[in-house]
């Protein structure tokens, strides 16, 4: 009789691949895609973005700040708590892919938003990144003028990145109904006030998440024709849910968040296998695969420790990029890392 598996290697069988081995000892979980430490590299997306923009940084890669602070601020850190430095431009938290093509296409002056600036106790913010600017401007004028800076130097990053490394981490998201701009946050929640007549929530579906990558991957690729793109998805649950007792999550954060995941995961696999220059990394089934058993976790069940992020960082520097990045190669102990800025871990201040 003949076996289509037979002669299958090792690491596609469950028994040999995981049952039988020590969780370090797992192995062969991605084929690397080609980097060297002269690639600029982008990074875009949420919360745990930032710890492979981080490692990567670490590691000797060429970590594109299209957006640098002033020189205005004490430390990397007081920096970071503006917004600076956490990601290749001050744009915050990028949860939703509709997020990032909106991103896009108001940076190469393909939409104007329709409400751009939030008012919180007479302090003004940004409403596509509220979480960037802990006290505000003192006009609304301030944050139009800061956001035109920050859109030319999303448009930089765009004409001169190497590699995308883009987290999806939400399909949850709020609109504005008059022309369908999605906000990071929900009005009301940073800054700004939640009107039901204005604002709508969104769930997005797998079709629709998959559109909106694709529209920014031909917008990318139109600017920055030798454009790649590394996709990941946040193994970070969701802070709380919009969905209610009528829809198939129950209302619950528990099925709301694997319900999103499933859809991003699925999104991401789709795109690298219809697109050569789109790779998928899986930092999500390193750290919420049922091997892990949950160690990689904060007490809050929620936050990834930093001994998740560096086995998440060794599976990612294995194969050919392991010698390409040896000269920079970090210790055997996890490295300290600030801690990670989440506009979404924000939105329960207020209730």
């Amino acid at each position: 009789m003949i076996n289509p598996y037979r002669g299958r290697p090792t690491r596609a069988f469950w028994k040999a691949a995981v049952a039988q081995r020590h969780l370090a000892d797992i192995d062969e979980l991605w084929a690397p895609m080609a980097l060297t430490p002269a690639d600029r590299i982008a990074t875009a997306g949420s919360c745990f973005a930032q710890h492979i923009g981080q490692a990567l940084a670490r590691r000797g890669a060429h970590f594109l700040d299209c957006e640098p602070p002033p020189p205005i601020f004490a430390d990397t850190e007081e920096a970071r708590r503006f917004g600076y430095r956490v990601f290749s431009c001050r744009y915050g938290n990028v949860y939703t892919a509709r997020q990032m093509r909106q991103l896009a296409e108001e940076a190469l002056d393909l939409r104007p938003p329709c409400e751009t600036v939030w008012e919180r106790e007479g302090r003004f913010y940004d409403a596509l990144r509220p979480g960037v600017d802990p006290v505000g401007q003192a006009s609304v004028q301030a944050v139009r003028h800061a956001r035109r800076l920050h859109l030319a130097a999303v448009r930089t990053m765009l004409k001169t990145l190497d590699v995308m490394v883009f987290t999806l981490g939400l399909t949850e998201c709020w609109e504005d109904l008059a022309d369908g701009t999605v906000y990071p946050v929900a009005p009301g929640t940073l800054a700004g006030s939640f009107d039901p007549q204005a604002h709508a929530f969104r769930n997005l579906r797998h079709g629709e998440v998959l559109a909106d990558m694709e529209a920014f991957w031909a917008l990318l690729r139109q600017v920055n024709p030798g454009a790649r793109m590394l996709l990941t998805v946040s193994p970070v649950p969701l802070m709380a849910t919009a969905t209610t007792a009528h829809d198939h999550t129950g209302g619950h954060v528990l099925p709301a968040t694997i319900y999103s995941k499933s859809v991003l995961r699925a999104v991401a696999g789709d795109l690298a296998d219809a697109h050569a220059d789109i790779a998928y990394f899986p930092s999500y089934e390193i750290i919420t695969g049922h091997p892990a058993r949950g160690m990689f976790f904060n007490p809050d069940l929620r936050t990834v420790n930093a001994m998740g992020v560096d086995l998440v960082m060794r599976h990612f520097f294995s194969g050919p990029l392991e010698q390409a990045f040896a000269a920079h190669a970090p210790g055997t102990d996890p490295a300290p890392e600030g801690e990670a800025i989440c506009e979404e871990g924000r939105i329960t201040e207020t209730l």
